[in-house]
């Protein structure tokens, strides 16, 4: 046998490796919190208004769906944030670059406003290549900066995005008019109005059970539709929760892919560049790294990925604008929070973070609210905090509970305030912030101490020859 073939026979195959990631922990840690979520989830929605297996099914599909969408954000900020150290709050900015770039080019070239009528993966490709681009130019006067004035530069580019998509001026636009050798292309954002996406992620999921699944209701089932669906509504499942699933099964594979790709990265050189950046950019550039660079590519690998993710968040509801949430700067103030909860330079705590907070911060205080709700009737709220406290000096809480549950969205503001406090004393670097990997690709703690050798006397023929 060759040494190659005996090479291949003892690499190590997917199941070995994903074996290895069980034993490590970071596999276990994950689908054990994974497994409180959904347990939590399973009896709020038995004690809440959507009750048997369906209600539960929809519950836990919804809640694996947010988590799905912010991991891969949280994922895509810890590149920059933990690995480099870059300061970005931006992140909703690129999100929209990413989703209009890809609207623009799979629009049909008649609608309103029109597009280039370009197919589903042109679009994803051409929205995640326009997304890095929008960070390169950005990175490229901005990187001088550090810290706050960066972290200045991207939120200020965020909301010149925004913006721009508002005006007017971008709702319908004409490039190359009036030159002969380049065809007219006709392309909007729709401003205020808003663009639709036919073309959009959903499409191929919905494939797999209509032969039309642009107009589900207008055509027929496939042979997996006829199988899969009538299924699952014989236990109380809809189609469109069934649909659903499928749909968040294809982001939980983004997730993956998310993770195996800033691993790669962060056990290769060019990521033990990004970790001596981190930790002290003036010792790297001493090294001879040209640092300046190296933060560009990051920022411009980075800024794809949150547009991709922008991409599979905004594009299957198959319609967007710009006063959409998700281009809120509100928007990265949440993802930095899941990255914080989870820690900063840790994978495994990126997608821990946004699961905790996707699930336990977001949605949970609105499912709470709706059980309360079932079963304690408050009545009409008072319409100001001050009349709902005052009550409380006679010891009826009701009026107080009252406006608590009518206002739960906004209350998850004082929650989540109340959560990032208590971590900052508690655990100021996260819940696996410990866990940050540094730059070195060997642990330099654990090294042997290097023996001197022995000097040779006289008494051992150490000596001068005869």
């Amino acid at each position: 046998m060759s040494d190659a073939d005996r090479d291949a026979a003892t690499a190590p195959t997917v199941t070995d490796r994903i074996s290895e990631e069980v034993r490590e922990g970071d596999a276990g840690l994950i689908t054990l919190v994974m497994f409180g979520v959904y347990a939590l989830f399973t009896v709020f929605a038995i004690l809440g208004p959507s009750q048997g297996i369906g209600g539960i099914v929809a519950v836990l599909q919804a809640i694996t769906f947010w988590t799905a969408l912010y991991a891969m954000l949280v994922l895509a900020l810890n590149l920059h944030w933990g690995y480099t150290g870059l300061f970005n709050i931006g992140v909703a900015g690129f999100m929209a670059v990413g989703v209009y770039t890809f609207a623009a080019l799979t629009a049909p070239t008649g609608g309103s406003p029109p597009g280039l009528g370009l197919p589903l993966w042109a679009g994803i490709v051409g929205g995640m290549a326009v997304a890095a681009l929008a960070g390169a130019l950005v990175a490229l006067p901005a990187l001088r900066l550090r810290a706050d004035y960066l972290a200045i530069v991207t939120v200020a580019f965020s909301e010149i995005v925004r913006l721009s998509l508002l005006s007017t001026s971008l709702e319908e636009f004409t490039l190359f008019d009036g030159l002969a050798v380049v065809p007219d292309l006709t392309l909007g954002s729709g401003a205020g109005r808003g663009i639709s996406m036919p073309i959009n992620p959903t499409i191929p999921v919905k494939s797999l059970y209509y032969t039309n699944p642009m107009n589900p209701a207008s055509g027929s089932r496939t042979v997996v539709g006829n199988t899969v669906l009538p299924a699952f509504a014989s236990i109380g499942v809809r189609e469109t929760v069934v649909v659903s699933m499928t749909y968040t099964l294809v982001l939980i594979g983004f997730v993956v892919l998310f993770y195996v790709l800033l691993r790669r990265i962060g056990n290769s050189p060019f990521g033990r560049v990004l970790k001596a950046i981190r930790e002290d950019e003036l010792v790297a550039n001493s090294l001879g790294k040209d640092t300046r660079m190296f933060k560009v590519k990051v920022f411009m690998i980075g800024c794809a990925l949150m547009g991709l993710g922008g991409i599979l968040w905004e594009t299957q509801r198959g319609f967007t604008d710009p006063t959409s949430t998700t281009f809120r700067p509100l928007q990265t103030f949440y993802i930095f929070i899941a990255l914080i909860i989870g820690g900063a330079g840790s994978n495994t705590g990126s997608v821990i973070g946004g699961a905790l907070f996707a699930s336990l911060l977001f949605q949970g205080p609105l499912y709470v609210s709706r059980i309360f709700s079932k079963y304690i009737p408050t009545g009409d709220a008072p319409s100001t905090f001050a009349a709902a406290l005052g009550p409380l000096g006679s010891l009826d809480v009701t009026p107080f509970l009252a406006y608590t549950l009518q206002n739960i969205s906004s209350l998850r503001f004082v929650l989540v305030g109340v959560v990032l406090i208590v971590l900052m004393h508690r655990r100021p670097t996260g819940l696996l912030g410990h866990r940050k990997e540094v730059a070195s690709s060997i642990d330099l703690l654990d090294r042997e101490p290097r023996q001197k050798p022995e000097t040779p006397t006289a008494a051992d023929g150490g000596g001068r020859d005869d």
